[in-house]
Parts: C-alpha cells; sequence; structure tokens
C-alpha cells in the first residue's frame, strides 16, 4: 500500500471484514438486508407521502413523525448500500476520507434522531397536559426551529466526534472487523494513544443522551401526572395509548446506543457487536414506521382512504 500523508494518518484506505467469517451464510445475509433496506425505504418513504397528501395529518404530531422517517432513510442508507454492495467484492475496501465521511453521517443523524424523538416527547406532553392551548403552543413555528435544532445539534456533535477519531494517527493495521466504519473498531486501530477521543465520546454521548434523558423523564412525569388526573378509564388509555408508540421506540433506540458507546473499551467484542451493529443500523429503521403507523388510528385510517381511493379509480 502506498503511504501517503493523509490528515495525521499513513493509511489511505480501510478493509472491512464484514460478514467474512461466515461464508456459508453470505446469500442469506444479503438477502435478508436487501430486504430489510428495502422495506425500510419504501414504508418510510410511503408514511411521509401519506402524512403530506392527508390534511387530517398536518399536525405537530405527524410533521415530527414524517421528519423522523425521513432520517431513518437517510440513516439507513449511509451505511446499508455500501454494504450490500461489498457481499460481491473480494476486499472490501473503503477510503479514509469516506470512512470519515460516513462516520460523520452515520453519527448526525442517529444524534439528530435522539434530538428530534426528545422534541416529539415535549410534544406529547403539550397534547396531553393542556390539549386546547396544544396549536398555540406547538405552532409551526416552534416545530420548524425544533427540527432545525434537532439537525444542527445532532450533527455538530458527530462533528466534534469525527474530529476527535479521525485525527488520531493511524499506522496500520487498515482491517476494520465491522461492515461500515463505527466508533469502537476504528478507536481499535489507531496507533495513537486514545484516552482524549474517548473523553470527548464519552461527554458528547453523555451531554446529548443525558439532556435528551432528562427532558423526557421530566415531560414523561408530566404526561403521567395530567394522565392520572382524567377520571375516565377510556380517557387514561386513549392518552396512554399516544405516548405508547413513542415510548417503544425511545427505548429501542437509546438502549441500544448506550449498550454499544458507554462501555469501557475492555469490553468489546466485535462479533457480537455486529449483530447489535445491524439491529441499530438497519432494524431500528424498519421498526419505527411500524411501531407508530401500528398502533395509530390516524394512519391507519388514512391508508385505507388511500386503498380505497385506489379502488374506486382502478374500477372506473
Amino acid at each position: 500500500m502506498a503511504v501517503t500523508n493523509t490528515w495525521n494518518s499513513s493509511v489511505t484506505m480501510f478493509i472491512f471484514l464484514g460478514f467474512s467469517d461466515h461464508p456459508e451464510l453470505q446469500t442469506f445475509l444479503f438477502l435478508a438486508f436487501l430486504s430489510i433496506y428495502l422495506l425500510t425505504f419504501t414504508w418510510n418513504l410511503a408514511l411521509i407521502f401519506l402524512i403530506r397528501g392527508d390534511t387530517r395529518l398536518h399536525t405537530p404530531m405527524y410533521f415530527f413523525l414524517s421528519n423522523l422517517s425521513f432520517i431513518d432513510i437517510c440513516y439507513s442508507s449511509s451505511v446499508a448500500p455500501k454494504m450490500l454492495y461489498d457481499f460481491f467484492l473480494e476486499q472490501k475496501t473503503i477510503s479514509f476520507w469516506g470512512c470519515a465521511t460516513q462516520f460523520f453521517f452515520f453519527v448526525g443523524l442517529g444524534l439528530t434522531e435522539c434530538f428530534l424523538l426528545t422534541a416529539m416527547a415535549y410534544d406529547r406532553y403539550a397534547a396531553i397536559s393542556n390539549p386546547l392551548l396544544y396549536t398555540t403552543t406547538m405552532s409551526q413555528g416552534l416545530c420548524m426551529r425544533m427540527v432545525a435544532g434537532a439537525y444542527f445539534g445532532g450533527f455538530m456533535s458527530s462533528f466534534i466526534q469525527a474530529s476527535s477519531i479521525f485525527q488520531l494517527h493511524f499506522c496500520g493495521p487498515n482491517v476494520i472487523n465491522h461492515f461500515f466504519c463505527d466508533l469502537p473498531p476504528i478507536m481499535a486501530l489507531s496507533c495513537s494513544n486514545t484516552f482524549l477521543s474517548q473523553v470527548v465520546n464519552f461527554l458528547v454521548v453523555i451531554m446529548v443522551g443525558g439532556s435528551s434523558f432528562i427532558i423526557l423523564l421530566v415531560s414523561y412525569s408530566y404526561i403521567v401526572s395530567a394522565v392520572l388526573k382524567i377520571h375516565s378509564v377510556e380517557g387514561r388509555w386513549k392518552a396512554f395509548n399516544t405516548c405508547a408508540s413513542h415510548l417503544m421506540a425511545v427505548t429501542i433506540l437509546f438502549g441500544t446506543a448506550l449498550f454499544m458507546y458507554l462501555r469501557p473499551s475492555s469490553t468489546y467484542s466485535f462479533s457480537r457487536d455486529k449483530v447489535v451493529s445491524v439491529f441499530y443500523s438497519l432494524v431500528i429503521p424498519m421498526l419505527n414506521p411500524l411501531i407508530y403507523s401500528l398502533r395509530n388510528k390516524d394512519i391507519k385510517d388514512a391508508l385505507w382512504k388511500v386503498m380505497e381511493k385506489k379502488k374506486v379509480l382502478s374500477s372506473l
């Protein structure tokens, strides 16, 4: 390999091991991951068009949900196409800057989703605690600022993490025991002292995750308090049901993120972490639209309306 000075590294490219340790499963894994990615892309895109096409869904909650679907499409697309293409290659390579770019967008979109889920928790709090003032409180301007803030916070945090990692010295080996550029396997290849980068990563995760967790905790404390004041059992159930999907999505995303990024490096097992990475990089973006739509009467009604319209048009 030619040696050139790429930032602070003599490594010009990285090689993914991917799932080469299971050659007998290559065809099955390719078909499985392709199916998951196509389902993720199709269902999230359909949800975006469904929300935009039905005026009854032009509310703050569904505005946030359509943005969540867009983020999930981009999030899975930052990993899946390259991974699927690599199944056909003998040597799965990515350039140094390509790796940095993939890491930046993958982490940025993941952190943006954390901020967006936090904004959605506040939205649910506003809807349940004071429904009469909901549309006034959650104005269009505020919703747009919250979404813009989620993107800014997510990608600024990602830039800080990427800068702290890719300024390290990489002198070889350059083989990443993973299928994309994630933090633990990249850090393991550095020839530098990674203590400062680990501290930066820990602080970013704590600041993003900690602030999001506090807002979520406060929001749901108020939500529970407001729901308990509802006298009818049916009213309580309806109120809790509107939050169940969001709470499920938050638990899945934050649980896997904390497991991956807040562990000491001595506990890393790259073979096991690849399985976990498949879950949070590919499966979660596929589950989110299902979680929100299967438990949501408005979404199901809008979908039924579209299907009825198609039946009428096809019969003409």
